[in-house]
């Protein structure tokens, strides 16, 4: 489809609006919508909290009889289905909307397509793929959870300049600055799930909340690995026990102890190396979460990534060395030749003084 200047501007628009809801929206995806009559932009909406309305409807109500006649430019595939709202299709529609131009096909199977179909067969014009890769890139949770049966997994490391992540005695407190360390709140807040291991929570003892105070952001589920459930119920991660849960495959009175405490638990199955963690994966999918941020040591970091469950690396460099008895960003099998290192090219680099963050896409955002 060939689309002009003008439709890229008013998608670009758009997808503004939808960036707004990116700590907020979770577990719907993020959505904006541009509404233009005549040349000029009659509404604007972006969806803004799970069960609050679509950003088409909210475009809708700021347009008012301005909404006839009018193009709308939305960032996804509108909805055709009753869930917590009534079908973004049927408001656009009854709104007298005469063109839509989507981003993204939704891949939730309740729409996927038949939304698109609902408008064409109403005799509104439909096109799409306008600025389809930032519209996925913004939803690579919920995509991944659709299409993928899974959550998109982004693993964050704080390293030396020489790859690790403590030093020899264990301790590893602010290897990065407080720029890079507020820049971290950011990416926490847009997850459904901050997922940790036990070795971390009974070493370090992590809050690993979100502390920003920005309106509407809503703190994300921690869910601390723990095989036979060996976890201190009296952590600062369960400070508040019911945005909080540990996942193990062993029962016992590790588990019993944690529930006592009020401590969500839920049992998954075994491999061979203990958790599974691809089942651990389709369980928190099913939560629902879109995206799950890990902060967590060595060993688990390194497991995430042999099983092919890391699609985004974000890995914080900071300028000071911790010597070859320190820890490594990660524990990985031993390669036989250089042949077969895994290379990796970075999305972005960020600067933070003297630290800089790396950003590795491991999978593919379609």
């Amino acid at each position: 489809m060939s689309f002009s200047r003008s439709d890229l501007d008013y998608m670009t628009q758009a997808l503004h609006e939808a960036r707004r809801g990116l700590h907020t929206t979770d577990p719907n995806p993020r959505v904006g919508c541009v509404l233009v009559n005549d040349g000029k932009v009659v509404g604007r909406g972006w969806h803004q909290t799970s069960g609050g309305a679509h950003a088409e409807v909210l475009a809708l109500q700021q347009a008012g009889s301005r909404a006839a006649g009018s193009h709308a430019y939305v960032t996804l595939e509108p909805c055709c289905h009753h869930g917590k709202t009534g079908p973004c299709t049927t408001a656009l529609i009854e709104a007298g909307v005469s063109q839509v131009t989507y981003a993204l096909r939704d891949p939730d199977p309740r729409v996927a397509g038949q939304g698109h179909q609902a408008l064409s067969d109403a005799g509104i014009n439909v096109r799409y793929g306008l600025l389809e890769q930032p519209a996925a890139e913004l939803n690579v949770g919920f995509i991944s959870r659709h299409l993928h049966g899974r959550p998109w997994v982004r693993l964050k490391l704080a390293v030396s300049l020489d790859g690790r992540v403590a030093a020899s005695d264990g301790s590893s407190s602010w290897i990065t600055g407080e720029a890079a360390r507020a820049d971290v709140q950011y990416w926490r807040a847009r997850a459904s799930v901050i997922l940790t291991g036990s070795g971390t929570v009974n070493w370090d003892n992590p809050q690993l909340n979100v502390r920003l105070q920005e309106r509407g952001i809503r703190q994300p589920l921690r869910v601390v690995l723990s095989s036979s459930f060996t976890v201190d119920p009296a952590a600062r991660v369960f400070a508040d026990p019911e945005t909080a849960m540990v996942i193990g495959c062993i029962d016992g009175p590790g588990k019993q102890a944690l529930r006592q405490a009020g401590i969500n638990t839920r049992m998954v199955a075994v491999d061979e190396s203990g958790l599974d963690l691809s089942v651990v994966m389709s369980e928190l999918a099913g939560l629902p979460a879109n995206e799950v941020h890990v902060e967590c040591g060595p060993a688990l970091a390194g497991n995430l990534l042999e099983a092919g469950l890391v699609d985004e690396l974000l890995i914080y460099q900071a300028d000071c060395l911790l010597g070859d008895q320190g820890l490594p960003m990660m524990k990985l099998p031993q390669l036989k030749s250089i042949s077969d290192a895994q290379r990796l090219s970075p999305a972005e680099l960020h600067q933070f003084g003297n630290d800089r963050r790396l950003r590795y896409i491991l999978t593919d955002t379609d």
